[in-house]
């Protein structure tokens, strides 16, 4: 969220809906987990119907009610069951949900099922390797396992990275540092020992204030950061943060 989200975790997700955007044919398009629609609404053009989905349905109540069109829709549905019939839509956008699913397997069974044969899928999630922690991050991936997930339902995987440039890297190192030293404060790990609820209701309460104490220099809140600080790349590294796959052909299975 602006304002108390670190200005380069918000040029993270314009990034990935860019280059999602620089891909994008015409026809029907699905947003799974489209939150309050902001970048939803970047998909849209004349030729293309859209449709947000998300978890919370007061949340696609609300993105419907800011940024809903006559071409682009939002409705409440679940990432691992959703409610559209085999191969309705022609690209789907999965950005940085499947890491919160503790069964990725039916998200992603789920974007193949809803795909046309001929569609195209674009899957966004964080590089294992260089993330943060975060209770809401309950299944991450590197390179390997995020393609060896996705051709389990997709005949054609294409994996790239999205990766910063050395301001991008400077922020995210500051950060981490700042981030590590708190976590130090409980060396025992008793949040990981927790009902994972509370887990994450201290996340969500802490998690703002600390970034205000920390002021905008450690935190990264107002750093001007935004995505030209991204690039597509090839050469995926441990360090790169953000995993882009773009995957073909959905593999059709035979109905129980």
């Amino acid at each position: 969220m602006e304002g108390s989200t670190p200005d380069s975790l918000l040029a993270l997700h314009d990034a990935g809906y860019r280059e999602v955007v620089a891909r994008l044919g015409s026809g029907t398009v699905l947003d799974v987990g489209c939150g309050v629609g902001a970048q939803t609404r970047r998909l849209a053009a004349p030729d293309r119907r859209v449709i947000g989905v998300d978890y919370s349905s007061a949340t696609a109540v609300d993105a419907g009610r800011n940024f809903g069109t006559d071409t682009l829709h939002f409705a409440g549905m679940d990432g691992g069951r959703i409610g559209l019939r085999d191969g309705a839509v022609d690209a789907i956008v999965s950005s940085h949900i499947i890491e919160h699913f503790v069964n990725p397997e039916r998200h992603v069974a789920e974007l193949a099922r809803v795909l046309a044969d001929d569609g195209t899928a674009y899957v966004i999630t964080p590089n294992a390797p260089a993330d943060f922690e975060n209770p809401f991050h309950v299944y991450l991936f590197d390179p390997p396992q995020l393609t060896s997930m996705l051709r389990l339902f997709f005949h054609d995987v294409e994996l790239i990275g999205l990766e910063g440039d050395d301001v991008l890297h400077a922020d995210f190192a500051g950060r981490r540092a700042s981030g590590e030293k708190i976590l130090k404060l409980d060396p025992l790990k008793l949040r990981q020992r927790v009902p994972r609820s509370a887990y994450v209701w201290m996340y969500e309460n802490a998690l703002p204030r600390i970034y205000k104490f920390l002021g905008s220099g450690k935190s990264g809140v107002g750093s001007g950061i935004d995505d030209s600080h991204f690039f597509v790349t090839s050469d995926i590294t441990p360090r790169t943060p953000v995993l882009f796959a773009i995957a073909h052909g959905p593999r059709r299975f035979p109905s129980a």
